[in-house]
């Protein structure tokens, strides 16, 4: 079938860890692409205003925060899955009987409750400053938060879920998981663009390097894992191209023929 929509992930996908940069490789390619008439959507963990990395690639809209919010490029909102007040209320409780640092993602950004050394690395890691510290209860009842962010590893995270049917988690780091509403995931906003720009999802091409790309890369017509990925994503895909800045997006489009 033809491609109709390519959606790709951020970082360890667009964005190399290493040099913070997306490759000059994939910015060609992906002009190309858009240039073809494919659309070009951007499925991320981040807040759909903080990509600035990206001002290069042509895209047309965003599954921010791992689906939570589908908006266009001019921040056209197509949907929106807000934490309900009740959700958040039980992880602050559960953030502060573990000991675990939260952070809260609002229209107006992140704020943690706390600094760690956990906090401070991921930020470093993805070239971000450090989050503030704030009353994040009062952000959070200030403002639209659609997402949280638990600072903690794998095997705490599964107690503290157990406890948390309204919500589901995924993550891509493993000292860090974000946290959504239960159903949404970056597989949901592929749906979202689907039915809003009229493809069948058959058509469509996923890219993506971490455990929050993998619904995106089972569900899309293609998926494709980054040469970094973990094995739980390359072991979905359908393809395993190079890394990031082994310029594996710029390979695989010329592999399907999709660019020169």
């Amino acid at each position: 079938m033809e491609t109709k929509a390519i959606f790709l992930d951020v970082d360890g996908t667009l964005v190399s860890f290493d040099t913070h940069r997306v490759p000059q490789s994939a910015i060609e390619a992906l002009q190309q692409v858009h240039e073809s008439g494919i659309k070009i959507i951007i499925a991320t963990g981040r807040a759909f205003t903080d990509l600035h990395e990206l001002e290069e690639i042509p895209y047309d809209a965003v599954i921010a925060l791992n689906g939570a919010d589908c908006v266009l490029r001019d921040g056209t909102p197509i949907s929106r899955k807000q934490i309900p007040e009740k959700d958040f209320q039980m992880v602050l409780v559960l953030a502060q009987h573990y000991g675990f640092a939260l952070a809260i993602e609002t229209n107006k950004g992140i704020f943690v409750n706390e600094l760690n050394p956990t906090v401070i690395e991921l930020a470093r890691l993805v070239n971000h400053p450090t989050p503030p510290v704030a009353d994040i209860e009062k952000e959070f009842m200030g403002g639209e938060c659609c997402q949280l962010c638990i600072y903690c590893d794998e095997e705490m995270e599964k107690e503290v879920m157990a406890q948390l049917p309204g919500l589901s988690v995924s993550r891509w780091n493993p000292f860090f998981a974000d946290v959504n509403v239960t159903g949404v995931n970056k597989a949901m906003g592929i749906n979202e663009f689907a039915s809003y720009y009229g493809f069948d999802v058959s058509g469509t091409i996923a890219f993506g390097d971490g455990g929050n790309d993998i619904s995106m890369i089972r569900a899309a017509g293609m998926g494709i894992a980054m040469g970094g990925a973990s094995e739980a994503v390359k072991s979905v895909a359908d393809y395993i191209t190079e890394t990031v800045d082994e310029h594996g997006i710029r390979n695989a489009l010329v592999h399907f023929g999709i660019v020169e």
